[in-house]
């Protein structure tokens, strides 16, 4: 399952859209993500960032040996972007690490 995490953008053909971090990471839990994509300002955030969904797949993969999807951001918010982007980044050294 592909999932794209976003408020406002059109969801790309075969992706499963979803608005807020709650439900991505309910998805996750599944282990049937493939791919996910990654907004970070989703008009509330009080309800979460996409920022959110990157520390929760880091605190998986470190903590439980979760195999991460693979991650992308179309984050607009390029500050954010940037944060996100390096998170993904150390996650993806920390399953090298492991995975060895």
């Amino acid at each position: 399952m592909k999932v794209y995490l976003d408020d406002e953008r059109q969801t790309p053909d075969g992706w499963v859209r979803v608005y807020w971090p709650d439900e991505a990471i309910e998805l996750l839990k599944t282990g049937a993500v493939t791919d996910i994509s990654l907004d970070h300002d989703l008009g509330d955030d009080k309800r979460g960032t996409g920022y959110d969904v990157v520390l929760w797949i880091e605190e998986q993969v470190a903590l439980h040996g979760f195999v991460p999807p693979t991650m992308m951001v179309h984050s607009a918010n390029v500050s954010a972007r940037t944060k996100m982007e390096n998170g993904i980044r150390a996650i993806e050294a920390m399953v090298r690490r492991r995975d060895g």
